[in-house]
C-alpha cells in the first residue's frame, strides 16, 4: 500500500476531534491568512473559521479533499512529500502542518516549501518520541503508541530531533507549546521541564525572520 491509498484509507474511516495539538496552532494564529498541510478532514480550517479566520488547505488525500470542499474549504490535492507548494512565495501568513512531518521520510523537503510561502511564520506540530510513558512501556515489553504501524509513522521526533531539522533549513524554533500527562497536569498543561521526558507532544513556531540561507 502506497502513501496515498494508507491516507485515503485512514481517512475513511477516521474522524478528528479537537487536541492539544489544534488549541496550541490557534493560540499562535492572531490573524491572517494560513494554509493547513496536510489538513485531513478539516478540522483546524473548521476551528478557526469559527474565530473569523478564512484558511486553505492542501492533502495527500483524495478523500481528505472531499470532506473538505463538502464544507465549503479551498482545499487542493497535492503530493506534499516531493512537490512544491502550489503557492507563491509569502503568499500565506502562517503555513501550518500538525502530525504530518513524522509521516515524512523526509520532512526537511516540505519544510522548506512551507517555510517559502509563509511571510510570517511556519507552525509544526509532532508527537514527542522519547516521552516517559513511551519509555516505560518499553521496559514493559510493549510497542509504544506512537510507533504502531497504524499510525504511519516513519521519522521519530522529540525535541533535540526537532530543533535539528529546523535547523538544517536555516530556523530557528520561535514559541514552543507542550502538553504533559497525570501527575504533571495537576500543576498545569505545559510540561514543566526536560521536555525529551515529560511533554507528549510539541507544537512550534518557526518564525520566517529565522530563515537563513544555506
Amino acid at each position: 500500500m502506497n502513501t496515498r491509498d494508507f491516507e485515503d484509507n485512514r481517512w475513511k474511516f477516521l474522524k478528528q476531534t479537537p487536541e492539544f495539538r489544534h488549541e496550541a496552532a490557534i493560540s499562535l494564529i492572531k490573524s491572517g491568512s494560513v494554509l493547513d498541510v496536510g489538513c485531513g478532514d478539516g478540522l483546524l480550517l473548521r476551528m478557526l473559521r469559527e474565530r473569523g479566520i478564512e484558511g486553505k488547505g492542501l492533502d495527500l488525500s483524495e478523500t481528505a479533499v472531499t470532506l473538505c470542499r463538502a464544507d465549503g474549504f479551498d482545499v487542493r490535492p497535492g503530493d506534499f512529500t516531493q512537490e512544491v507548494l502550489p503557492f507563491k512565495d509569502d503568499s500565506m501568513d502562517y503555513v501550518v502542518a500538525l502530525d504530518v512531518l513524522e509521516h515524512l521520510y523526509h520532512p526537511e523537503i516540505l519544510l522548506k516549501e512551507m517555510a517559502r510561502v509563509a511571510r510570517i511564520a511556519v507552525i509544526v506540530g509532532v508527537p514527542n518520541f522519547s516521552s516517559l510513558p513511551a519509555r516505560l512501556q518499553v521496559l514493559m515489553g510493549h510497542v509504544p503508541e506512537n510507533n504502531h504501524p497504524h499510525k504511519g509513522h516513519v521519522y521519530w521526533f522529540n525535541f533535540n530531533i526537532l530543533e535539528q531539522l529546523c535547523r538544517s533549513v536555516g530556523m530557528r524554533l520561535g514559541t514552543v507549546k507542550t502538553n504533559t500527562f497525570f501527575p504533571f497536569t495537576l500543576f498545569g498543561t505545559e510540561a514543566p521541564c526536560m521536555p525529551n521526558l515529560l511533554a507528549l507532544s510539541f507544537v512550534a513556531t518557526l518564525p520566517k525572520d529565522s530563515v537563513q540561507v544555506i
